[in-house]
Order: C-alpha cells, then sequence, then structure tokens
C-alpha cells in the first residue's frame, strides 16, 4: 500500500492548512496529525475545501498542540462503521467511539457509511401505518405514521426537549435512535438517566455531540445518527429517529462552509447549509420493500420564536408535518405546549379512521372559535347565548386543555387518546353538521359589546 503524507503549512483560526501532494485528496477526505506528547494521540481532520496549493481541513476535535511542519497522514478509506446489535443500549460520539465507559464496541460483520444515500424514490414502502406515539396530542390531532418524518418547532425554554424525551421514552419502535446535537453537557446524562431510564436505553442507541465540540463533530454526529438509523431499517426494524435539534446542525454547517470560503448569503448562511439539510433528512422515512421505515422527530430550534427564518422554513418544506410548541401555552403552564391549529400531520388521513377524523375536525372547530373569540370573552364582551358554537367552546376548551396536557412520565396510547376525547366531545349538544355551519359566520356577528 502506497502512502501519502502531507505537513501542516499554518493554521488559521479554526482551519488547518495542509500542504504537500494535495491530489491525492478530495472533499470530504480524512487526515491524521500526530501529536507529540506523553499520550502521542493522533488529531483526525477533514478536507472541507482547496486554497491555492492548500488542502483547507477542519479538525474533530481542539487544536491545541497543532504546529506549522507537523506530519498529516492522508487517510484512504472513507469513514464508515461497523455496527452490530451489541451497540443497542450503547452512548457514541460523533464518529461511533463509546463514552458510556462500558467498554469498547463489537464489530460488525457489515460496513455503514457515514453518509449512505436513501433508497431510491420509487422503491421505498408508502406510509400508511399509524405509529403510537404515547402523547395524546400526536395521537389525536397531529397522528405519526410509520416512515413519517416530523418537525418539532420551538424557542428556547418552551419545552422542546422536555418533548423529544416524552417521544423517546413513549413512542413505540423495535429500536430507538437519539441523536444530542449541540445540546448542554448536563442534559445527556439528565437524558440517560431521568428520561430514558435503563429500560428505555435498552432498546436504544444515543449519539452525543456537546456544545463545545467541534463544528464537524456536531455535523458528523447527525450522519452518524442516520447512518445507524438506517443501518438498523435495512434488517427489517422499525426505527424511531429522534435528533435534537437541527438548528445546531445548521450552525455547524454554517461554521464549516464560512470556514471553507462560502459566501454568506440567507442570514449569514452559506448556500451548503440548505444542501446538507435535504442531504440529511432524505435519509430518514420509508425503507426498500421488506425492511424497515425509519420514523424521524426532529427538533428544531427557531430563533426569536420566528418559525419562518431560514432554516426553519427549509425544513418545514422538506418534512411531512411540523409540529409548533407556543411560548404562550407554556407561559399558561400547559405541558407539552403544542400548538395543535398551527400544527400540520401531512398523513392525517392516512393515519385514522373517518370517524376519527371528524371527531378532530369537531374538536379543531371548537378551538378555533375560541381563539377567534378570545379577546372579547377576556374583555367581558361576549355575553352568553349569542353563539352557540362559541357557548360550546367555552364549556368544553377547559376539558380539551386539561386533555392536551400530559405529564413527562404519562403515556397515553391512541385507542386511550380518542376513548378520552371522545367523551369530552360528548358533552356537546350540537351536531357535527351543525358545528360546520355555525362556524360559517365570522366571530364579529357572534359578539355583543
Amino acid at each position: 500500500m502506497i502512502r501519502a503524507y502531507g505537513r501542516v503549512a499554518a493554521i488559521r483560526g479554526l482551519i488547518v492548512e495542509v500542504s504537500g501532494p494535495i491530489g491525492h485528496l478530495a472533499i470530504g477526505a480524512q487526515l491524521s496529525i500526530a501529536l507529540k506528547g506523553p499520550k502521542q494521540q493522533a488529531l483526525i481532520c477533514e478536507v472541507v475545501g482547496f486554497r491555492d496549493r492548500f488542502a483547507v481541513c477542519l479538525a474533530y476535535g481542539p487544536l491545541t498542540g497543532i504546529k506549522p511542519g507537523d506530519v498529516a497522514e492522508f487517510l484512504e478509506s472513507e469513514p464508515v462503521l461497523h455496527p452490530c446489535d451489541a451497540w443497542i443500549g450503547r452512548v457514541l460520539d460523533g464518529l461511533g467511539n463509546p463514552i458510556d465507559g462500558k467498554g469498547p464496541l463489537q464489530t460488525g460483520a457489515v460496513a455503514q457509511s457515514l453518509s449512505e444515500p436513501p433508497p431510491p424514490p420509487h422503491e421505498r414502502n408508502l406510509v400508511e401505518v399509524p405509529l403510537d406515539l404515547g402523547i395524546r396530542a400526536f395521537n389525536t390531532f397531529l397522528p405519526c405514521c410509520a416512515g413519517q418524518r416530523m418537525g418539532i418547532f420551538a424557542g428556547s425554554g418552551v419545552g422542546k426537549s422536555m418533548l423529544m424525551s416524552m417521544l423517546a421514552r413513549n413512542g413505540s419502535a423495535d429500536v430507538a435512535v437519539i441523536g444530542l446535537i449541540g445540546e448542554r453537557g448536563r442534559e445527556v446524562q439528565d437524558f440517560l438517566v431521568k428520561t430514558l431510564g435503563s429500560e428505555g436505553l435498552k432498546n436504544s442507541v444515543l449519539v452525543v455531540a456537546t456544545s463545545d465540540a467541534p463544528a464537524l463533530m456536531r455535523r458528523q454526529a447527525a450522519h452518524t445518527t442516520l447512518a445507524l438509523a438506517q443501518y438498523f431499517s435495512a434488517r427489517g426494524r422499525e426505527v424511531l429517529c429522534l435528533m435534537d435539534n437541527l438548528t445546531r446542525f445548521a450552525q455547524a454547517q454554517r461554521e464549516i462552509g464560512l470556514s471553507a470560503g462560502e459566501p454568506p448569503t440567507t442570514k449569514g448562511y452559506p448556500p451548503s447549509v440548505f444542501s446538507e439539510l435535504p442531504r440529511l433528512l432524505e435519509r430518514a422515512g420509508p425503507g426498500k420493500q421488506g425492511q424497515g421505515n425509519i420514523t424521524g422527530l426532529f427538533a428544531v430550534l427557531v430563533e426569536g420564536d420566528n418559525t419562518n427564518e431560514p432554516v426553519s422554513d427549509t425544513v418545514r418544506g422538506i418534512l411531512d408535518g411540523h409540529v409548533v410548541l407556543s411560548r404562550d401555552i407554556a407561559e399558561r403552564g400547559r405541558f407539552p405546549a403544542i400548538d395543535v391549529l398551527s400544527s400540520v400531520s401531512r398523513t392525517f388521513t392516512d393515519a385514522l379512521s373517518p370517524e376519527n377524523q371528524e371527531l378532530v375536525g369537531q374538536a379543531r372547530r371548537l378551538m378555533a372559535r375560541y381563539r377567534d373569540m378570545e379577546e372579547l370573552i377576556r374583555l367581558g364582551a361576549y355575553r352568553t347565548g349569542s353563539d352557540a358554537l362559541t357557548d360550546e367552546a367555552l364549556k368544553i376548551i377547559p376539558q380539551i386543555e386539561k386533555f392536551l396536557s400530559q405529564s413527562q412520565h404519562d403515556a397515553s396510547s391512541i385507542d386511550e387518546s380518542f376513548a378520552v376525547l371522545r367523551e369530552i366531545l360528548s358533552q356537546a349538544p350540537v351536531s357535527a353538521a351543525e358545528l360546520g355551519a355555525v362556524g360559517a359566520g365570522t366571530a364579529e356577528e357572534s359578539a355583543t359589546v
């Protein structure tokens, strides 16, 4: 085997410029730089671009100890994993190395590429089998099917991480692959001990890259999460893929793109961000015939509670539904703070029977009417008896709010969720047909000042 070597020519911020026979390198190729010291460690770098006669590289670790003239060995093989069932129950870093103190990982027989492409569109299964997520708001108003991909959009401190932990604990799947991308370091242990627990961890694989990890490691952790999900899916497992969160992945790619010399375009994000997002997200979804599906639930941290900022808008257009968490609802003390009227599941008609669709439609009409009239009701400007639909909304909304509230360790199946919702709506004497007719009026026609 012929080995190729280069040398560190310069270090500019987070960038390592390597000289030598760079014709042997391509975008995504890796290099190993030996660090002098008692441990004789090696720092892995990845080529993210070329500038003049140098390869522009970013490192998977801190640059402490690197100096010009250090030898960089060009690694020939692309980065791969060798997963197996023994990886279930383990916690890994972005490169697939164990970080849970339970010893080395077993090596599987099959190499899994970290950048495995998704199945061809025409070979994928249909998305039509309902999936029980254990959360009443999802099971009724926002039903999810196996192989569906949904985004959870929320500002900071609105309960996004709590909702993701509920999905990890309550979701029904053979294997859960969970990626914690750019999260706080303390949340990792909380997630392991308080959220998943030993029972949840038995069926899960965690990939972790905390906020202090280099941008390259944070980006790679997201791809490692999807690579593991694809591995288990290819072996017929139904996989629940959770990622918290996509915004940190986009920010990591922004750091990489700007370091490589890309121009900042949409609100400071370079073009590569908007090509990497679909490349990552399309790896989740329905599998081929005979394979398992990857149901993806991806958290998106929206900046300034603006769900139309560039990353959120791009992700919403790629996924099969979006769940919006409202700060106003969270401030009222209702968790999970899901705004069901602003949220959409694009498999609603496939996941629910016509009877249940009508039941959810009836509840939505009541909630929408209450939202239209809420200001007038708060001001005391609405008089009971002015409008039948508003009167029913006033009576039913407190119970629907209680129905949508759910503690972190409480689970509710699809059948149980609809049984409770059906009981709540049975107290409304106005029929579904009358609700539709009455609901056609405007809020102003129903108000008496």
